[in-house]
This record gives structure tokens, C-alpha cells and sequence, in this order.
């Protein structure tokens, strides 16, 4: 237990609620604030995609005894679905037997981790719009307006888990040394969705990952404990294939049956969500320092927003409550050494994440219909079970261990670099599984 602060955490989003979680079981009055209505109270759709929790999230609930509680509004995924053009379905398993990462509703998850942090004593305050915090004494501003009146809420410490456009980090950038970078991605989003069946079973595998990937653009389905996929459509702004070509009922639905035939049966309210959902984009944020003396630090999304392609938003902001503990833990009552530590070691580790979730979005919509790569994937699996102390392919270090991110994208590089030399051999296709070609992986590795 450290002595008792009064904190602020400034969003009720995931990474906000699980770290009100966390200081209240240390001692901690904990008060979370939220511009948003509270999310239990309003119907959740139109903007979402789909969650998957994998071993770093799962590591964070598990040391403060949630895992087994969020685990039953989970769904088991195991491996990708690959839906191709020509109607063609394939799988690719994620990682050795067992291996899985779980698909959650964003809302669903939302609802009950802020159940779970109330019940720990933590309070909610929402429709609070939070416009500015003193950098020096942790103190809160809300008002109605940003022009309006303002009251000042006083803290002790103030956490700003507000997301990439964080009003708290609004604050920090302020400040002279501080780096920020903003990006868009040139690709935006949007959600559709496949209905349970009658008897609410799934339509299509539960256990899957559904991708149907097509070069610049792919659609993309997780399931739903209620038997409904949330899918979304991955597709760029502008161009051949893009939303600002498809304006009408009938563009849509030809676009559809030419690029993703099989879902004619299994999205029926297709033009409905289309028009009616909203187009969204996605943007990567970047900064540093993401903290303040002992008053205030950033964490989750409002110091590092990523876009979700390799599905770690969450598990890389579950992942700073981990690295924040391990300080506290370390530190005690030392908040500007537990800050400047926190912030150091995940630093490195969030810039790694980001780049590879910028990669993996041409994995997921051309590489995964590529039978080279599918093939260079079948290699390295091959090679990993037989050698595991020497090989772990580079999803399941980022995904099914905790290996940092900054070392599994290094590592990931290096074998990277092996591959496009065994992807050279003569013959490849048919002496993949060679002796000579387990040999030669074994050379390589030892050239550093």
C-alpha cells in the first residue's frame, strides 16, 4: 500500500477504468471523469471495431484477479478465416495448439469493467468535461464550454487516459520540449454486421478471424457472444476502390457482389448500416514525455494511439498499467521516480507496436491471399516446432508472449531478413521441409 493520494483519471475508457481498478486496490481515492454520457446507459454501435485480448492484457487482469471474470464475455479465436475471391475459404492457425486470442465487444467490456472498478470503490463522474489541468499542482478545470466558466477540482495526481485526442495532453504539449506527431492514415473504417441465426448460433466460424482481404481494401469479422460478428470495412478515402465511390444503393450492392460474393447470405442489412453507420478514420499519435514531475501522466491512447491491425490498442495500454504497477511496486511513494521509470521503459515499446500495426495492415489485406507468404508462414512454423528454442515466429512474440515490443520488432526484422533468403531457393514449394533447408535456417541464425 502506498500512502493514500487523492487521483483524478481523466476517460472512462478501458485502459481508464482497469487503472481506477489499480490504485484503488493500493489505497488510493480514485475519481474518473468522462465528457460522455456513461456508456451503460446508451445504446453502443455504429463505430466499433471488435477487441481481441491477448497474453499482455490477459497478464494485467490476471494480477489483480479479473482475468477468469472477463474471459466469460470473451470469444475464443484460435486462427484467421480467409474468405477469397473466388469463394475460396482457407485457415491459418495463429500459434502452437491452445493458442488463441479472445474477441470481445468494445461496449460490452466497457460496461463491465466500469461495473468492476465501482465495485472497488472507485467513483464516476460523466457529462464532465474536463478542459484543462495545472501542470503544477494537478488541479482539473470543467466547465460546460470551453469559453465558459470553469471550476477548479484540486488532485493530488491526475492521470489522463482520454485517448488520442486527449485534453490533458492538450495541456502538456503546451509546455516547450515536449515532441508530439499526429498521423492519418489514408484509410478510414466502417462498421457492418452479420446477424445471429434464428436460434442464435453464428452464421460463419465463431473461432475465426474472419479477413477477406483485396489488395488496398479487406473486410474484416470477429464474433459476438450474443451470435452476431461485428465486421468491419477497411477501405481508403479516395481512389479506384474507395467510400467516396460508393455513394449509392447500387454501386454498393454491385461493389459487394463483385469483391465479397459470399456475404450476400450473411449480411442482410448491408445498405442499411452502410449509409447509416458512420465512415471513420484512424490516426496514430505520438509523445514524449508522458509525464509531469509526480502530478500527472498520460497513459493508454493519450500518450501512444495506434491503428488496430495488430489488434494491441488495448493489450499495449493494459500493458502500461503493468509497467506503472511494477514501478509503484518498486518505488513506493516515489511518484517522479515510478513516473520518469514508467515512461522510459514504455516508451520504446509503444513506438515498436506502432510500426507494427502500420505493417500488418498490408499483411491482413494483400499478404494473407498471397501463397508465397502463405508458404513462408508454413516454413517458419514448421521450423519453430521443430526448433523452438530458436525460433518464434513474430505474431506469436508480440501476441502469446510478453517479450517487449521494441525486441520482438528487432527480432522480427532479423528473421524477416532469413526468410527472403530461404523464400529464394531453388524449388522451394517442394523441398520446403528439407533437411537442407533446416540447415540453412540454422546457418543464418548464427550470422549476427
Amino acid at each position: 500500500m502506498q500512502t493514500p493520494q487523492k487521483i483524478a483519471v481523466v476517460g472512462s475508457g478501458l485502459v481508464g477504468t482497469l487503472l481506477a481498478i489499480y490504485l484503488k486496490k493500493l489505497g488510493h481515492t480514485v475519481h474518473v471523469y468522462d465528457r460522455s454520457p456513461d456508456i451503460r446507459t446508451v445504446e453502443f454501435s455504429g463505430r466499433s471495431i471488435n477487441l481481441v485480448m491477448s497474453n499482455r492484457g490477459w497478464k494485467t487482469l490476471q494480477d489483480i484477479g479479473l482475468e477468469e471474470e472477463i474471459k466469460k464475455i470473451g470469444i475464443q479465436v484460435d486462427k484467421r478465416g480467409i474468405h477469397l475471391k473466388d469463394g475460396t475459404f482457407t485457415t491459418q492457425f495463429y500459434g502452437k495448439e491452445g493458442e488463441s486470442i479472445f474477441s470481445l465487444s468494445r461496449g460490452v467490456l466497457n460496461r463491465r469493467m466500469i461495473d468492476l472498478a465501482e465495485e472497488a470503490g472507485a467513483e464516476f463522474f460523466f457529462n464532465r468535461k474536463i478542459w484543462d489541468v495545472s501542470l503544477a499542482n494537478a488541479s482539473l478545470y470543467e466547465g460546460e464550454t470551453e469559453q465558459g466558466e470553469w471550476k477548479e477540482l484540486k488532485y493530488d495526481i491526475v492521470f489522463g487516459a482520454d485517448g488520442a485526442f486527449s485534453r490533458v495532453r492538450h495541456r502538456m504539449q503546451r509546455q516547450s520540449q515536449f515532441d508530439y506527431s499526429q498521423e492519418f492514415m489514408k484509410i478510414g473504417y466502417k462498421e457492418l454486421h452479420i446477424p445471429a441465426n434464428e436460434d442464435g448460433t453464428h452464421k460463419i466460424d465463431k473461432n475465426s478471424l474472419h479477413i477477406w482481404p483485396r489488395g488496398n481494401f479487406m473486410l474484416m469479422g470477429l464474433a459476438n457472444l450474443d451470435g452476431s460478428f461485428t465486421c468491419t470495412l477497411f477501405m481508403p478515402f479516395e481512389g479506384e476502390n474507395s467510400f467516396e465511390n460508393l455513394k449509392d444503393e447500387t454501386t454498393l450492392v454491385d461493389f459487394f457482389a463483385e469483391y465479397f460474393p459470399d456475404t450476400k447470405d450473411v449480411i442482410p442489412d448491408l445498405v442499411e448500416d452502410f449509409f447509416k453507420n458512420p465512415t471513420s478514420y484512424l490516426v496514430m499519435t505520438k509523445c514524449f514525455p508522458w509525464t509531469h514531475s509526480d502530478k500527472v501522466a498520460l497513459i493508454g491512447d493519450s500518450a501512444h494511439a495506434i491503428v488496430p491491425f495488430y489488434g494491441h490498442g488495448m493489450n499495449a495500454g493494459f500493458e502500461d498499467i503493468t509497467t506503472l504497477n511494477e514501478m509503484i511496486l518498486k518505488y513506493g511513494d516515489d511518484w517522479i521516480t515510478i513516473f520518469s521509470e514508467y515512461q522510459k521503459s514504455r516508451k520504446p515499446n509503444a513506438d515498436a507496436i506502432a510500426e507494427l500495426s502500420r505493417r500488418n495492415f498490408e499483411e491482413m489485406s494483400s499478404k494473407t491471399a498471397d501463397p508465397k507468404f502463405l508458404l513462408q508462414k508454413k516454413i517458419e512454423k514448421w521450423f519453430s516446432d521443430k526448433h523452438p528454442d530458436k525460433w518464434m515466429p513474430l505474431y506469436s512474440r508480440v501476441t502469446f508472449s510478453l517479450q517487449p515490443y521494441a525486441e520482438a520488432l528487432a527480432i522480427g526484422d532479423f528473421q524477416n531478413k532469413i526468410m527472403e533468403e530461404i523464400m529464394q531457393f531453388p524449388d522451394i514449394a517442394q523441398k520446403w521441409d528439407s533437411p537442407e533447408v533446416e540447415e540453412k535456417i540454422i546457418q543464418l541464425l548464427n550470422v549476427k
